[in-house]
């Protein structure tokens, strides 16, 4: 079975730029924006509109059993909404069967919970995220801290009721997660060298020896 690293992540956390970093350290395949080109593609929907599918609640029941198709019902965008679903669970496990691989959000730590990824989750304080926020220059417009804050929290609770929606788990809770990693004042790469070097040295090597 391949090695799969899931990185599930607070908005301006340094997340993503922890999953980049983690998979040049560990030469394993990186997987992020990739995922929604790749579903845009096979439901020939636009992206940003698969971004958006993705980030809002689905218009069915969950959780679910991974392995079972969806019974596509309902109006229009209902429709549309499981089949990109659909897709990003099939995506997932193609990936996950395909090579060893670092993958950031879509509940990836959740749908391949069967190649039992280790789980990864990144947050840090407010001040933290609102100075990376402004370093990356994540929007086009200038925000007032009071605006930059508030959006950040829009982001995090929505990623929060996403996850829970999908999983009936708590996005964030520590028994979800195999570590969990406070980035507040603290460098990415010297954090992810560091990571990598647990995963190679003790984690995975001590599955070996089972």
């Amino acid at each position: 079975m391949n090695k799969i690293v899931t990185v599930s992540r607070e908005f301006g956390s340094g997340g993503r730029e922890m999953g980049r970093r983690l998979a040049e350290e560990l030469n394993f395949v990186y997987y992020d924006q990739e995922i929604i080109t790749e579903i845009a593609q096979r439901t020939k929907l636009a992206e940003d509109y698969v971004q958006q599918i993705i980030e809002s609640k689905p218009a069915f029941s969950f959780p679910i059993n991974i392995g079972v198709t969806f019974q596509i019902a309902g109006n229009e965008l209902g429709k549309q909404k499981a089949i990109v679903f659909q897709e990003q669970c099939n995506l997932l496990k193609e990936l996950a069967e395909k090579s060893n691989c670092v993958i950031v959000g879509r509940c990836a730590d959740y749908i391949l919970s069967d190649y039992e990824p280790y789980r990864i989750f990144v947050y840090a304080d407010m001040e933290s995220k609102k100075e990376r926020c402004c370093q990356k220059g994540k929007w086009d417009r200038e925000l007032s801290e009071k605006e930059l804050k508030s959006r950040i929290l829009e982001i995090d609770k929505r990623r929060a009721e996403y996850y829970s929606f999908i999983t009936g788990q708590s996005w964030g809770g520590k028994h979800n997660y195999d570590l969990c990693v406070n980035t507040t004042s603290i460098s990415i790469k010297e954090i992810a060298a560091y990571i990598s070097q647990i995963l190679m040295g003790s984690v995975w090597n001590s599955e070996r020896e089972k």
